[in-house]
């Protein structure tokens, strides 16, 4: 039995969301393009504030404390303070903390991953969604229906909006045109890479995306 709240109380899985909400996945290739033009204007501070998260993270793995509510004081606010988004001209907005439940597994080794949602809202275009799991082997994408039902069900803009799910380790993009009805995926990063902290390609994509939600400023005529 699959259960959740609030407004993804009738939504547990992709189909659920496209049927209720006329949505389905852009074949076009150049629809999110967005996060593949990330600039990379990391300074050599945020790149050792980033190894130093990446490196915490794993510490707290590695001790068996990843607890309810952990990777939001030692992931998600940290990057969003090297971001600056809690300042003007940026304001982030709390959405409701959504708790859900979902079958994984099969046959005699079936189990339900339980865990929360907590939904950040940056100008009402970028949607920040934690995943916060009991178990080991949630994958981010196992959150996408119930993101996708929020990101529908509560902006009024008529602009793409753009989501980013992450669980700590994990960390994908979504691209939705509610015009369209329409949305798209970027690929996975993780911090179980050892060859490169993809921390650094999370922060250039979030920036990416939060830029161009902030109006540009008005064009002054010439004296």
């Amino acid at each position: 039995m699959v259960q959740t709240v609030g407004i993804t109380k009738a939504i547990t899985n992709l189909e659920e969301v496209r049927e209720k909400f006329n949505l389905s996945p852009s074949s076009n290739p150049g629809f999110f393009t967005e996060w593949l033009e990330a600039e990379d204007l990391l300074s050599d501070s945020d790149r050792r504030s980033l190894d130093r998260l990446k490196t915490r993270y794993f510490a707290y793995v590695d001790k068996g404390k990843i607890a309810e509510g952990t990777i939001k004081i030692i992931m998600l606010s940290p990057l969003l303070e090297l971001m600056e988004l809690f300042d003007p001209p940026f304001e982030i907005q709390g959405e409701k903390f959504v708790k859900f439940e979902i079958e994984a597994g099969g046959g005699e080794e079936e189990f339900v991953l339980e865990g929360y949602i907590d939904a950040l809202v940056i100008r009402e275009q970028v949607w920040v969604v934690l995943i916060e799991s009991k178990r080991n082997g949630f994958s981010v994408r196992q959150a996408l229906p119930q993101t996708l039902a929020y990101m529908m069900a509560n902006s009024n803009s008529q602009n793409p909006i753009f989501g980013m799910i992450m669980n700590g380790e994990d960390y994908i993009f979504i691209k939705l045109d509610r015009q369209l009805g329409e949305y798209a995926l970027s690929k996975k990063f993780t911090l179980d890479n050892p060859q490169n902290n993809e921390l650094y390609e999370v922060v250039r994509i979030v920036n990416r995306l939060v830029n161009l939600s902030v109006p540009a400023p008005p064009i002054r005529d010439s004296l």
